[in-house]
């Protein structure tokens, strides 16, 4: 019985010897057994991951001029271990802590230490004082992150000990997008006992924000960098860091185009929240709204790259960094610069403190060269100074050029003779009298009469068209536009780009591809009208605008009543005018595009008295391609000729301002075309028009100057030297 046992026994240990020699020689010799995978999984999941930093892309005016570039900056950075000894708070809690855990303990120990630390303190904010800052200034910014530190730690502290239910819901318990205040709010109601609070917030002190150093004292030299490394050498609580900063190297000019870089909101986090490697870190910024930092951000941002280590320290996976894409825009910056400091330089410009807009084009590209929007803001300092300046009302955070609309003025007389030329309501000789005298109720007066209160433009000369033009006659106009059909004239102001918006992306491709990623991004916009009513919706086609009443027809004519426009779409009104009628998007980006004949696109006035046929029914849907428009070239060559006398014939409306530079115009084989403009209730003053060469190159330019009283005197001047300084710029002349 027994020696039964022993058999079985043996024979059972042998099964399992041989089960397990059978196991042993799978894992070693099947190399890539379910268990050789296992234990590569854990050796890398017990590992570590380093992440590298990329640099945010550079953006580049058309010349390659850096606009915004990433640079390193050091700083003298105190850690908020010791900074926190300023907060009296943090004194409390650290005492409060100890005696809950001991009524009785003796907190004498931890007074002497916390004065201690605050006389460190003291002592290294007078030597960081040294280095170019206040012993206040110090001080001030040490107690910001004290706060901004206290703040996260209270908002933890109440996320973590039973917050209201209400208010999780109320936010579809995003802890990211509930305010502060609310948060604050429940937690007192929920802890009314203010040490209570104090242990909550005390224990909330597993965070990164608690370990890090924060910047305090730029160091602005190399000497400052050396001595502070030796100064602070093995001083604990202190350290030389270099950070990277967006840095905009040209100030103020063209900061609502430009844009700026800010803290992430939740909706920027959003955007790349299914890519690790693109999502935002704590301590990093992005483009916000609006501006090419905003509109070009998946393509500045780049991608970090990723070292993955093994528990034994060996590297098992690499993921290069993606450096951001540089960003090249068609703005010329020195030109944009000039033209803004000459339009605030009062000096020159009486209407210097004016809120002013302009837009200057490249009519044979419809390439940008200048977007004025004044009063500006320094981009090196906008999110310190965001707070002033969102509230003033000035609005200088707003791109007038682009996102405001204004009444045109008689800007848009050439427009309206183009629609009635084309239509057949008039024709080039046809005279509408314009008599010494007030005109009916309910229709616009001469000017002319309103001012002298006895002369008018029949007093002048023959009042037809190219006259019209050349003096500006709301009587003709109005008169003209009251016999154009609603939906004729809207079409005409439509197919001039009016009424909608034109994407400032959309002719790049390969930008708009990467600028737009998961969402549609684009400059912030106003789109105009062009009817009775502002439109409900943004207009992609033709069919989507609003109706115009008959009556509005004649104040449309000069520019008033309902009519709105920006600067923007005055100016490629412009171009599509010297252009020969050929409507193109504008262009905000710098790319290759290949010609699509010899020609330069840009009409003479010889080519304008030949006629063009097929001029289309109906512009139906905003054009992000070229467009000819098919005006024939009779209409082209009075339009040309009554623009011209504007600027270059006594007694057009801007002859006195440019009579003293029309030598230097014509030395260099430069003719003018211009039309000037004023609007009451709100008063604006316009001048809008183009400049061309002999070479066929033509700058167009729309210039609005707010509360201007006439576009003769207050807007023509302006665009004057801003023509020059296109020429000085080598745009224009020989």
């Amino acid at each position: 019985m027994y020696k039964k046992r022993i058999i079985i026994l043996v024979g059972a240990l042998a099964v399992m010897l041989a089960v397990c020699i059978l196991r042993l020689v799978e894992m070693q010799v099947l190399s890539k057994s379910f268990y050789r995978e296992q234990v590569d999984k854990l050796r890398v999941q017990s590992g570590t991951f380093a992440q590298v930093r990329t640099l945010r892309g550079r953006i580049l005016d058309r010349n390659g001029k850096v606009l915004a570039t990433d640079e390193p900056r050091f700083w003298l950075a105190i850690s908020y271990e010791l900074s926190r000894f300023l907060d009296e708070r943090v004194r409390q809690s650290i005492a409060l802590t100890a005696t809950s855990k001991n009524p009785d303990a003796d907190t004498s120990g931890i007074e002497q230490e916390f004065t201690a630390r605050l006389n460190d303190l003291e002592l290294l904010i007078n030597k960081c004082a040294q280095f170019g800052m206040s012993r206040e200034e110090v001080i001030l910014r040490l107690q910001k992150t004290n706060e901004r530190i206290w703040n996260l730690r209270t908002f933890l502290a109440w996320a973590r000990n039973k917050p209201s239910i209400e208010i999780l819901k109320k936010y579809d318990r995003n802890l990211n997008n509930i305010p502060l205040a609310e948060a604050i709010e429940d937690f007192e109601k929920r802890y009314p006992d203010p040490r209570e609070r104090l242990l909550l917030i005390a224990k909330v002190d597993d965070i990164a924000e608690t370990r890090r150093y924060w910047p305090v004292v730029e160091l602005k030299t190399d000497d400052d960098i050396f001595a502070a490394r030796v100064e602070f050498l093995n001083v604990a609580g202190i350290q030389v860091i270099a950070r990277g900063e967006r840095v905009y190297p040209f100030g103020s000019a063209a900061a609502q185009t430009i844009g700026w870089v800010g803290t992430p909101q939740q909706k920027d986090k959003d955007y790349f929240a299914d890519d690790r490697l693109s999502s935002y870190l704590d301590d990093e910024v992005c483009g916000r709204e609006d501006g090419v930092e905003y509109v070009c951000e998946p393509a500045l941002r780049g991608r970090r790259g990723e070292l993955i280590y093994d528990i034994d320290r060996q590297l098992v996976n690499r993921t290069e960094a993606r450096f951001g894409d540089d960003v090249r825009m068609t703005i010329d910056i020195e030109l944009q610069q000039k033209i803004e400091q000459h339009i605030s330089d009062c000096d020159f410009n009486p209407n210097c403190r004016s809120p002013t807009a302009a837009a200057v084009l490249d009519a044979g590209t419809g390439e940008i060269l200048a977007l004025v929007s004044l009063p500006s803001f320094d981009l090196n300092h906008v999110r310190q100074d965001y707070g002033e300046l969102v509230s003033d009302a000035c609005e200088p955070l707003r791109n007038r050029a682009i996102n405001k609309q204004y009444p045109p003025g008689s800007a848009i007389k050439p427009i309206i003779l183009i629609a009635g030329l084309e239509s057949g309501e008039i024709t080039a000789g046809e005279v509408i009298s314009c008599p010494p005298k007030r005109a009916p109720q309910g229709w616009p007066s001469c000017w002319v009469y309103l001012r002298n209160n006895w002369l008018c433009h029949d007093s002048l000369w023959t009042n037809y068209a190219r006259n019209a033009i050349k003096g500006s006659c709301n009587i003709y106009f109005s008169h003209l536009a009251d016999r154009i059909d609603p939906l004729v004239l809207q079409n005409w102001l439509f197919m001039f780009g009016y009424g909608h918006k034109s994407s400032l992306v959309a002719r790049d491709p390969s930008l708009e591809s990467r600028a737009t990623g998961n969402e549609s991004r684009d400059f912030r916009q106003v789109q105009g009208q062009i009817s009775n009513m502002p439109a409900k919706d943004t207009i992609t086609s033709f069919e989507q605008v609003p109706p115009l009443e008959p009556s509005e027809r004649r104040w449309f004519g000069i520019g008033h009543g309902n009519l709105r426009v920006t600067p923007l779409q005055v100016a490629n009104a412009m171009a599509t005018i010297a252009r020969g009628g050929v409507y193109k998007p504008v262009r905000l980006f710098d790319y290759i595009e290949p010609p699509a004949d010899d020609s330069n696109g840009i009409a003479t006035e010889q080519d304008a008295n030949q006629p063009k046929v097929g001029k289309p029914d109906k512009f139906d849907n905003v054009a992000s391609v070229d467009v000819g428009l098919n005006i024939t070239g009779a209409t082209l060559a009075t339009v040309y000729e009554g623009m011209h006398a504007v600027v270059e014939e006594p007694g057009g409306t801007a002859y006195k301002e440019f009579e003293r530079s029309l030598s230097f115009f014509s030395s260099r084989g430069i003719r003018l075309y211009g039309k000037t403009g004023s609007t009451t209730n709100p008063e604006h003053a316009w001048f809008a028009g183009f400049a061309k060469d002999g070479a066929g190159r033509t700058i167009a330019i729309a210039v609005t100057v707010e509360g201007g009283q006439q576009g003769s005197s207050d807007a023509a001047p302006l665009a004057r030297d801003i023509l020059e300084f296109c020429v000085e710029a080598g745009y224009l002349g020989r």
